[in-house]
């Protein structure tokens, strides 16, 4: 069962070895790179983002014989830090580790400080960050079909939690109420862990959250489990169904933690980084250390990557133009 204490203890561990990294001595494998690499995390410490970030960084640090040192810039969603990344110099030595909340963000505000295409580089993708469709246990349902036909009877009557506005619990589950043609109530909270806290106590009804953090209530059972996003189910919850298969066929969402640089970086440096990534990425100790973090390890070449993002990008623009999300 993952714990708080678990967690920051993973955080606490990694920082310590990148530390021991950083004052070893380096060596150099070509000419890149030559000193220490900053890896901006939008995000504060603790979260998906920083913990695939750290894990990351930790073995590339071993892997290319310079620190690559984490740096949390949390605030606005991510807008901070990937401005900070966009108006850096392109050359290899800052990074950046975000989500699929680089692409809502585009929505979510009516202006960015940076074109969310123009400004980064796409490296690879890092990991799968599955979502799971869960209800509090008052709730008599057991599969997704339940859950929608209870809703149905019920229209503006069930409640959902969320983690803001803009964030992808709030967009997976805009988009699962359109396809499924229910209406609910929706909830905001300042954050992923008041959004988890109302679903343990009943305060709200259901959600769509990340797997990983859903992972210890739903131990306790605390919270009930009715299907995970993605199109295939997930090596994590393995015994979950997908949306997909139970209950809404075609619903298809899954998100991710990926590895940018600003633009105009030299594409033999992105070459590199993506050789190194994908090393990184196949090794099972790191594989499990992800999974105990409730995300998969998933590697892409920078065109799958691109392409990706395109895709993805337009897809977000079908959710919030028929939810009416409104923009910041």
């Amino acid at each position: 069962m993952l714990s708080f204490r678990r967690t920051w203890g993973i955080v606490v561990a990694l920082t310590l070895t990148a530390a021991a990294v950083f004052s070893a001595p380096s060596f150099a494998q070509g000419n890149y790179p030559s000193k220490p690499v900053r890896v901006v995390v939008p995000f504060p410490p603790g979260g998906t983002n920083d913990i695939v970030g750290r894990l990351v960084a930790r073995d590339l640090s071993e892997a290319m014989g310079q620190q690559f040192v984490i740096d949390n810039r949390g605030g606005a969603s991510g807008l901070i830090g990937a401005e900070n990344v966009a108006k850096s110099a392109p050359d290899g030595y800052t990074l950046m580790v975000h989500s699929t909340s680089h692409l809502t963000n585009d929505f979510s505000y009516k202006k960015l400080p940076y074109d969310t295409f123009k400004d980064f580089e796409p490296i690879t993708l890092l990991a799968a960050q599955p979502y799971v469709l869960i209800v509090h246990p008052s709730l008599p349902v057991k599969s997704t079909k339940e859950f929608i036909a209870f809703a149905k009877s019920r229209p503006n009557q069930i409640t959902y939690a969320s983690n803001g506005e803009g964030g992808n619990p709030r967009v997976l589950m805009a988009l699962f109420a359109s396809m499924a043609n229910i209406q609910l109530i929706h909830v905001p909270y300042k954050g992923g862990g008041p959004m988890a806290a109302s679903l343990m106590s009943g305060e709200t009804q259901s959600a769509v959250a990340t797997v990983g953090s859903m992972l210890p209530p739903l131990a306790l059972g605390r919270v009930r489990a009715l299907g995970v996003t993605s199109a295939r189910r997930s090596s994590i919850l393995p015994n979950v169904p997908t949306i997909a298969e139970s209950g809404l066929p075609g619903y298809d969402m899954n998100a991710w933690v990926g590895a940018f640089a600003p633009a105009r970086t030299p594409k033999a440096i992105i070459d590199r980084l993506y050789t190194e990534f994908n090393k990184v990425l196949k090794k099972p100790d790191l594989a499990k250390q992800m999974a105990d973090q409730g995300v998969e390890p998933w590697s892409a070449s920078h065109e799958e990557f691109e392409a990706r993002l395109k895709s993805d990008y337009a897809s977000y623009a079908k959710i919030f133009k028929i939810s009416g999300m409104p923009a910041n």
